[in-house]
């Protein structure tokens, strides 16, 4: 993460200060841990209103993977069984095709959201882009009207966070 993004707390003020819509300040919270043995990897969370909302991380898109038919086996026993088709199944499932994201893509999403325009990410095929442009404090009002028509098209999850958005802005 740290190559990608720089140190949390400076990536967790630009994400709850900076560019959060005044109207979702201290309303939406962002995490991040690492546990000792995780090779690197994290657990990125989203709080609003103190409930945790979204976790992007291996285990929950490996999960999904498991819950979901997509692994042979839907019962693992051990670790080894457990992560087994993982590598081979995170390459065939898009993104736009799952509900589950590692903490890989929510830092590849953020970069992106970052290097481009509010407009460019809430357009996005990327649905992680587009969660980072709802919040985002330079959507103006037109185009909230306008992300209002398209919300239930977008999957469940992100509804949510257009709903929450929509809801404090009183659209």
């Amino acid at each position: 993460m740290g190559k990608i993004l720089g140190s949390w707390s400076g990536m967790r003020k630009y994400l709850e200060k900076e560019m959060l819509a005044c109207s979702l300040q201290s309303r939406v919270r962002y995490n991040c841990t690492s546990y000792v043995g995780m090779d690197g990897c994290h657990i990125f969370e989203i709080y609003i209103d103190s409930k945790l909302i979204k976790q992007f991380s291996w285990e929950t898109v490996n999960t999904y993977f498991i819950e979901n038919g997509y692994t042979k086996s839907c019962d693992p026993v051990g670790i080894r069984e457990y992560w087994s088709e993982f590598w081979s199944l995170i390459g065939t499932v898009p993104i736009q095709s799952r509900t589950e994201y590692t903490d890989n893509e929510f830092c590849e999403a953020l970069e992106k959201y970052r290097n481009q325009s509010v407009q460019e990410s809430i357009k996005s095929e990327n649905p992680l882009e587009k969660m980072f442009a709802v919040l985002d404090r330079r959507l103006g009002k037109r185009t909230l009207v306008e992300i209002k028509k398209v919300m239930e098209q977008q999957p469940e999850w992100l509804q949510l966070f257009y709903q929450l958005r929509l809801s404090a802005e009183n659209i």
